[in-house]
């Protein structure tokens, strides 16, 4: 089936009622029990080598007090096509939720009390890792749908501040690689590869940072093919949510994301039972040794052991890796597996299975009831990623929506 052009999709649905503004929102479907939309992002205009890693404040989104059952997104053209990662890369989106106090309009200026951030469970600070939604380029092949009765509650007006309401902010980081001279280097964020010495606030680099998220911020250029000319082009997020009005009958589900770089410190003094988590979100893979005989014994394991504040149900788990990736598992107390998650890699060139990108993550959807996490127990994160060639600004999170109760 052929996709009509964004254009003229507004112009067929200028007489639909919407939700939300049809500045961006494409369509919405709904049946008795699960309503569905899908919306685009504002258009970003990226050419060749170039980044994309902008903040889009009060998008749109399904208004009301509901219950999500899903989030997708995917990067597209004008014509509505699939762009695949080879040509522009998606390195992540992520969806945070926060309160405006009404009347405010958002200027980038606003204070503390005017715009408030309303994070996940944890554990890691919210200004590091509070979204409610987010993957990168396995979006296409992971699996985010909430099963039956469970939902992520939102618009409840108990919970909003008085004279606030409900917002939510996007931030798309896309990298385009067409002509590049080191694909997998861009998309690692390489500093050599970006000519990057300071962050985007101007402060020097430490010397042992190779690569990451602070030598790749907006409109930062990566290094091309001597001779290389290609069209710049406008691209989009389209994102589609599936929620349901809240009822009783829904069972409320916690968002949890774990960061395998998280250490708990102190955070007045070295005797001070008040710890707080240090999130670095990134770190470096090393080569393994060049006397190594069988590459695939060079794994580079990382592992970090933190206490669930609160504990309760598992009703999905899914972790996020990098190209590189192997593995990565989630441990109990005990030793028990909670969840293991898998990188899936593409083997062709359509888009959702490019060949040598991470396409997709395996999930886990334990029998509710069947695996729980204590309050305040320890759980242990692995990720492992192979260490056969260096890799910069690798990520091992772990995303868990836990139930603190069973329906009845």
């Amino acid at each position: 089936m052929q996709l009509v052009s964004l254009s003229q999709a507004y112009i067929f649905l200028s007489a639909v009622p919407l939700l939300l503004s049809l500045s961006h929102g494409l369509w919405k479907k709904e049946s008795n029990i699960i309503k569905e939309g899908v919306f685009l992002s504002p258009k970003f205009d990226i050419g060749p080598g170039l980044v994309e890693n902008r903040y889009y404040y009060d998008i749109d989104f399904p208004r009301g007090h509901i219950a999500i059952k899903d989030f997708t997104a995917e990067v597209i053209d004008e014509e509505g096509n699939a762009v695949p990662l080879y040509e522009t890369y998606l390195h992540h989106w992520i969806v945070v939720r926060y309160y405006r106090r009404k009347g405010v309009t958002h200027t980038g200026n606003e204070s503390n009390s005017d715009q408030v951030t309303v994070a996940n469970s944890g554990l890691c600070p919210p200004e590091l890792l509070g979204q409610y939604f987010g993957l990168g380029s396995e979006t296409r092949g992971t699996t985010t749908e909430i099963p039956e009765p469970f939902g992520i509650e939102v618009g409840n007006p108990a919970e909003m501040p008085d004279g606030y309401e409900e917002k939510w902010w996007l931030n798309v980081h896309a990298i385009d690689t067409r002509g590049v001279e080191d694909r997998l280097g861009c998309i690692e964020c390489q500093c050599d590869l970006y000519n990057i010495t300071v962050d985007s606030n101007g402060q020097p680099l430490r010397p042992d940072y190779l690569g990451g998220l602070l030598c790749c911020y907006d409109k930062t250029q990566c290094r091309m093919k001597e001779g290389f000319e290609g069209p710049r082009r406008n691209l989009y997020l389209r994102y589609t949510v599936k929620w349901v009005d809240w009822s009783d009958l829904i069972v409320p589900v916690q968002i949890y994301i774990l960061d395998v770089t998280d250490t708990l410190q102190a955070s007045n003094g070295s005797n001070s039972k008040d710890l707080k988590h240090n999130c670095e979100v990134e770190y470096q893979v090393e080569s393994c040794s060049k006397n190594q005989k069988d590459v695939s014994d060079c794994i580079d394991v990382r592992r970090t052991s933190l206490p669930m504040p609160r504990g309760g149900y598992v009703i999905y788990g899914v972790a996020h890796q990098h190209i590189g990736g192997i593995c990565s598992t989630l441990y109990g107390q005990d030793g028990r597996v909670i969840c293991s998650s898998i990188p899936i890699y593409g083997t062709g060139k359509e888009a959702g299975n490019e060949e040598g990108y991470v396409v997709g993550m395996s999930t886990c959807y334990p029998q509710p009831g069947s695996v729980k996490i204590m309050d305040g127990e320890t759980v242990t994160l692995e990720s492992n990623y192979s260490s056969s060639r260096p890799h910069a600004g690798v990520m091992g999170l772990f995303y868990l929506l836990v139930a603190e109760q069973l329906p009845n």
